[in-house]
């Protein structure tokens, strides 16, 4: 599945939803619903159980974090959110880059590549919030090679 056709999986009761104009939402869910089927592939070797717990917890909290602060003001309120969601993400790679014992190389290189562009799309938002105030140095992070409209790998 192609990220375009899962777009039109996504009931309407979330895509009518405001959140939904933002692209990077789009792609913490995409990532949440195809890690799904990683986090199974994880959870079946003993030794990765908690490493499948994390991830799916991690990529679950990236949207469920956004989803919170879009809730919020705008300002510092929201930027804490985004905050965490941006954590959550870096979270989820590193769990994907963990997990290449047991998930095929082209699985691993498709989520790090797709978090890596959500993390590049989260950072700058944070400053956008804090009016420039951001608390880390900023990072240009290289998501270039990266293409949603290539197929996605299963495990």
């Amino acid at each position: 599945m192609k990220y375009a056709e899962w777009l039109g999986t996504v009931p309407s009761e979330i895509t009518n939803d405001p959140i939904w104009k933002l692209e990077v939402y789009r792609l913490a869910l995409f990532a949440g619903d195809i890690g799904w089927e990683d986090v199974l592939k994880l959870s079946k070797e003993k030794l990765m159980f908690s490493v499948a717990d994390q991830l799916h917890r991690s990529l679950g909290s990236i949207g469920a974090n956004l989803t919170e602060g879009y809730s919020r003001s705008k300002g510092l309120d929201r930027a804490r959110f985004i905050e965490i969601s941006l954590g959550s993400a870096r979270k989820s790679r590193d769990w994907y880059y963990k997990s290449h014992y047991v998930l095929p190389a082209e699985v691993i290189k498709h989520r790090i590549g797709l978090i890596t562009h959500i993390i590049a799309m989260l950072a700058p938002m944070i400053s956008h919030q804090r009016k420039n105030a951001i608390r880390e140095e900023q990072v240009g992070y290289n998501s270039s090679g990266f293409s949603l409209e290539a197929d996605v790998p299963l495990p």
